[in-house]
């Protein structure tokens, strides 16, 4: 489960009912296109030849600059989703790292999408044994690159989340 049943209206942008600015919004998805691309080389040296997660982070960044329309960056996001099916492992983790990545676009929940797809991808990668630590050291990596105004909602809804589905964030 990516969503919460119950969204936090601080996670919903202000046109939508939320309290959510379009400023924040954009800086959620450049942090998740940021964790993203911090594990895109778990796909890309298997996968050097599909380009479909680098363009969705890209395209992440690009709907954050305003360069790109919200429907066009979900749909990349798809397309990189769509990469990772086939796969598995640390490859697929990381396509989906990207598509989540884009997809903030649509809805800025998908933050944590990028995020934990990212741990799964280092975990998956990681030595037998030094999952939890390699899981570990990619979360904190993650919070280090967190936008300062938003480190605290991040991070409350990374223990809200926690409690009901992701112990990927506590591991």
């Amino acid at each position: 489960m990516i969503l919460p049943a119950v969204r936090d209206p601080r996670l919903i942008c202000v046109r939508r009912g939320g309290t959510l600015s379009d400023t924040d919004h954009r800086l959620l998805a450049v942090w998740a296109a940021t964790c993203a691309e911090h594990v895109l080389p778990l796909f890309e040296e298997s996968n050097s030849e599909d380009t479909r997660p680098r363009d969705a982070i890209e395209a992440a960044r690009m709907w954050a600059r305003g360069q790109a329309k919200m429907m066009d960056t979900r749909a990349i996001g798809g397309h990189a989703m769509g990469a990772a099916r086939p796969l598995r492992g640390a490859a697929r983790f990381a396509a989906y790292a990207a598509g989540q990545a884009a997809c903030v676009a649509h809805v800025p929940e998908h933050d944590l999408g990028a995020a934990a797809y990212a741990i799964k991808a280092v975990q998956a990668a990681a030595p037998r044994g030094k999952e939890k630590v390699a899981g570990q050291a990619e979360r904190d990596w993650q919070r280090q690159h967190i936008p300062g105004s938003l480190y605290d909602l991040v991070l409350e809804d990374q223990a809200r989340r926690n409690d009901i589905c992701w112990s990927v964030f506590n591991d």
